[in-house]
């Protein structure tokens, strides 16, 4: 038995079903914009995070190109045998046991990369190093497999791992080490190690056999960054005595450490590197391991270490049976994630602007779509309710057409962007925020259905007029928007953006909106003035009307301006950003390369081929003393420049022609050995000796002391500071360290330093620039293969390829074309709405004798105003938000160089902008006059 349906079921059902015929359009619109929202938010998220964790691994990458992030080091006990034993061997293998003790799932996300050791300086007894200048002799040597793919040994062979029976362990040195020592391949040295208190009364002696000399070779990597010395002896003044002394580091074979062990010497440092997979969710990974490696230590002496060392009274740890020391954890991981989670949330905050501006233009073209529902449909929604109907019942009736098709499209997008979404990610697509935007999408329906439909209330006695009121209400709501506008502004540059804040953009754009819909009017009194005294009636009825709708295009005006201060905010962050990392790349390499190694050198003769031009720079740490006032200044960086070189390196640069100009001077040319040395200041230095130069004492190498006396002749400017010429040089120096610059005559006078530094700039003399294989290949021959060399265009490339830039450009300019997509869907649903009121005055007119043509003027002068308000308002907004979030905008991070990069609008793209949006609506003029001219007669009559 069938149960009958009620009648009043029936007819409800019918009545969705013609509901929904008859706004299919606007229903469509409300599926597009769920669909976007709900999309975006399940693939926004997964693709920001695939780009941090890109950006993660690159500087992760970098790092461990120089040194490993994290390594575990300690000391093996040698002396609990008898006699001192050690099996180097086991001991380095036992590393890849050592990450079973991190807690958690951490340990697979490390692995050993390979492990070292070294002893401590021991004095070269024999040979004696020929020539007087050398007073003593420190050798460092140390085991490290990792050298050996940058070496290329030209006599010997490298140390063997296993020595052959009774012979001497063997060790490795470069050419310039042997040259220094006067030895070579064959040759036996004898050096003298530090004696371990508690065991031995002398210190021990052994005897080291020299197989090979070895030649450096150039790589693309840092190896040598910090290993300098292996290539290069270094000299240092000695600290308890007169003289000089040399420092100089060799290679051991693997088992070098087990002979000396057996001959007393005691245990080196051992050490291991180990590498962090951060492949697939890097940041997620590096979340992780860092809460483990914080108790790392602790937990290895847990498992480790029982008991102390009856020598040493230290901590006693046993790796593989052998007695060790405590074991040191050294994780440059964490600093590393912090400072990178800083750039991220900066960069998070930046992308936060424009995903606000999209959510607003988003909820403003719901609500236009509504009101012209609404509209549509309110005749039938006048007749229902002189039926009877219910306010309730009228809103749940929209509801019922309106929220199956929000929840439909809901689905779709999530399931599409879900798709879409890259896995394997830091980032996951965020349920609750697609919901949260479904939902406010499906409560404006009801809320402004209820607005338009519910019962006037109606006042028992005489009150204001309603003109009075809606004024009050309008000032109220502007004092409002203010003043929240304005608070809004003042945290934002006070405690930077955060969830919240972020929407002050938007409140900016709701108030630029106000301001114009205020002026709008009084912009158009004068015209009104003009035209009312002109000759016909179309330019005054056109600019009238446009006075008179002012208020009613307020949503059509915040949707263009907010959508065009978006796009012209995001062109401006990205051009700044464009410019920002081409003024980095040339602040980081300072010409169209850079050569960077340690100590004070001179390069090769003739080094450079023809066409490329170079200069040098050498840096020294002195200590100055005032001549005037004695103040003494204990740390300074002297830089000594040949003016001349890098005045043909950059002959547009302040610097270069500033130091042209005092440095080399013809009196300069002729000076003698003992003549003041002229220079520039930087401005802190000059503050601590306001009048008169400054004076230091050198001790070349064999020679009595020297003074120096360093004439100021000008004092450096926040731009000279900032030239890229000094780049590559300060970036070596400590921020706030007073710098000196003068003329290369006192790198003739100043002795050499090993903790100095030389850098090497070069230059292409042709059009174009050198490939960047001639540029490496000039500064190879120049400052030898263990040079730092930075190539510009592959530095501004590695710098653009940076997954927080590349992920805010693009979130940027999804947002921009999305917004500018909606803000069109919606301003075209505006005029729709707004179009009825216009044809009316038009139709009218007609009545009363106005041609097509004129009829197309009308048109064209009630929408003028619209077009340059919104071009206006919205090149406004774009240029003002970035000036009033100057302490919050910082680019720098995405750009390097020496200061926040200077705002650039991009000119083209608000010219386009601006273009665009005019044409559109004049566009929207032109199609209300061609819809009129085919209107007929009986329409017109309609109409007006």
């Amino acid at each position: 038995m069938t149960r009958p349906v009620r009648a009043g079921a029936a007819v409800t059902r019918r009545l969705i079903r013609k509901e929904a015929r008859g706004d299919l359009p606007l229903l469509a619109c409300l599926t597009v914009v769920v669909l976007v929202l709900t999309t975006l938010c399940a693939w926004i998220p997964a693709y920001a995070g695939g780009q941090e964790d890109q950006a993660l691994r690159q500087r992760v990458g970098a790092t461990q190109s120089q040194a490993p992030l994290i390594s575990l080091s300690t000391t093996p006990e040698i002396f609990d045998t008898v006699p001192p034993a050690l099996d180097t061997a086991s001991l380095l293998d036992a590393g890849r046991t050592l990450t079973e003790h991190l807690s958690g799932s951490a340990a697979r996300h490390l692995s050993l990369a390979g492990g070292s050791y070294d002893y401590g300086q021991a004095s070269l007894i024999s040979p004696r190093p020929p020539g007087p200048a050398d007073t003593s002799t420190r050798l460092t040597a140390g085991h490290l497999p990792s050298a050996r793919t940058h070496l290329r040994y030209v006599s010997g062979h490298a140390p063997a791992d296993h020595t052959p029976l009774g012979s001497a362990p063997q060790i490795g040195l470069s050419q310039a080490t042997a040259q220094a020592l006067g030895v070579r391949a064959g040759s036996r040295l004898t050096l003298e190690f530090a004696k371990t208190l508690g065991v031995q009364d002398a210190p021990p002696r052994a005897q080291l056999q020299v197989s090979g000399v070895f030649r450096a070779r150039a790589g693309s990597d840092d190896f040598w960054t910090g290993r300098e010395t292996l290539d290069q002896p270094a000299r240092y003044p000695a600290e308890r005595s007169a003289g000089t002394v040399l420092a100089v580091h060799g290679l051991l074979g693997l088992d070098a450490a087990d002979l000396l062990a057996g001959a007393g010497v005691g245990g080196p440092r051992v050490t291991w590197q180990l590498r962090t997979d951060l492949s697939g969710a890097a940041l997620d990974r590096a979340h992780a391991l860092t809460g483990p490696l914080a108790h790392y230590s602790a937990d290895l002496s847990d498992a480790l270490c029982q008991g102390v060392d009856p020598i040493t009274s230290d901590i006693s740890c046993h790796i593989r049976g052998q007695a060790t020391g405590p074991l040191l954890v050294t994780d440059a991981l964490s600093p590393l994630l912090d400072a990178f989670t800083a750039q991220d949330q900066q960069a998070r905050d930046l992308a936060t602007f424009a995903v606000d501006a999209l959510a607003a233009v988003a909820l403003a073209t719901v609500t236009v779509a509504v009101r012209l529902l609404l509209r549509r449909r309110q005749a039938h929604l006048r007749l229902q309710r002189a039926r009877g109907a219910s306010t309730t019942r009228l809103v749940l009736l929209r509801c019922a057409v309106a929220w199956p098709v929000v929840l439909i499209a809901a689905l779709l997008g999530w399931t599409a962007g879900v798709t879409l979404a890259p896995t394997g990610t830091s980032g996951s697509p965020q349920p609750m925020t697609a919901a949260l935007a479904a939902a406010v999408v499906a409560l404006t329906v009801p809320l402004m259905t209820w607005h338009a439909v519910r019962e006037p209330r109606r006042p028992a006695r005489l009150r204001r007029r309603r003109r009075t009121i809606a004024a009050g209400r309008r000032v109220v709501l502007e004092l409002t928007v203010l003043t929240t506008t304005a608070a809004g502004v003042i945290a934002l540059r006070g405690q930077g953006p955060d969830g919240m804040l972020g929407a002050v953009p938007v409140l900016v754009a709701l108030t630029v909106v106000l301001v114009l819909l205020r002026l709008y009017p009084l912009l158009l009194r004068p015209v009104l003035r003009q035209t009312r005294r002109g000759r016909g009636t179309v330019a005054f009825i056109g600019t009238a009307r446009a006075a008179q709708d002012a208020p009613a295009t307020g949503l059509a005006l915040f949707v263009l301006v907010l959508t065009l201060g978006t796009a012209v905010f995001g062109g401006l962050v990205q051009q700044t950003i464009d410019d920002g990392l081409a003024t980095g790349a040339a602040w980081t390499t300072g010409a169209d390369a850079s050569a960077k190694v340690a100590g004070t050198v001179a390069p090769a003769p003739e080094a450079a081929p023809t066409g490329i031009r170079t200069a040098l720079q050498h840096l020294y740490t002195l200590q100055l003393a005032g001549q005037t006032e004695g103040t003494v200044v204990p740390q300074v960086a002297v830089i000594t420049v040949d003016p001349r070189q890098l005045a043909a390196v950059a002959p547009a640069s302040p610097l270069a022609r500033a130091l042209l100009s005092r440095l080399a001077t013809r009196t300069e040319d002729r000076a003698g050995p003992h003549a003041p040395l002229p220079s520039f200041l930087s401005p802190s230095l000059r503050a601590s000796e306001r009048t008169g130069g400054f004076t230091t004492t050198i001790v070349p190498n064999g020679q009595p002391p020297k003074d120096l006396t360093f004439k100021p002749v000008g004092t450096l400017t926040t731009g000279q500071l900032r030239d890229p010429l000094l780049g590559p040089v300060t970036a070596q120096i400590a921020a706030g360290t007073p710098m000196l610059i003068t003329t290369d005559r006192a790198g003739q006078l100043i002795p050499r330093q090993s903790s100095g530094s030389t850098v090497l700039l070069l230059k292409d003399d042709g059009p174009t620039t050198a490939p960047p294989a001639a540029l490496r290949s000039a500064a190879a021959k120049a400052l030898g293969p263990t040079a730092r060399i930075h190539i510009r265009s592959q530095t501004l490339s590695a710098l653009r390829a940076d997954g927080l830039t590349q992920g805010l450009g693009a979130i940027y300019t999804t947002s921009c074309v999305l917004s500018a997509l909606l803000g069109l869907l919606a301003l075209i649903l505006e005029l729709t709405l707004t179009s009825h009121e216009r044809s009316r005055t038009t139709s009218f007119l007609r009545t009363l004798g106005l041609d097509a043509k004129q009829a197309g003027a009308l048109h064209f002068l009630q929408l003028l105003p619209l077009a340059l308000a919104s071009a206006a308002g919205g090149t406004l907004l774009g240029l003002l938000e970035p000036r009033l979030m100057t302490r919050t905008l910082d680019l720098r991070q995405f750009t390097g160089g020496p200061a926040q990069p200077a705002l650039r609008t991009d000119y083209s793209l608000t010219i386009a902008l601006v273009a665009g949006v005019t044409t559109l609506i004049l566009a929207a003029a032109l199609t209300e006059t061609v819809l009129a001219r085919r209107r007929g007669l009986g329409g017109v009559m309609r109409l007006a």
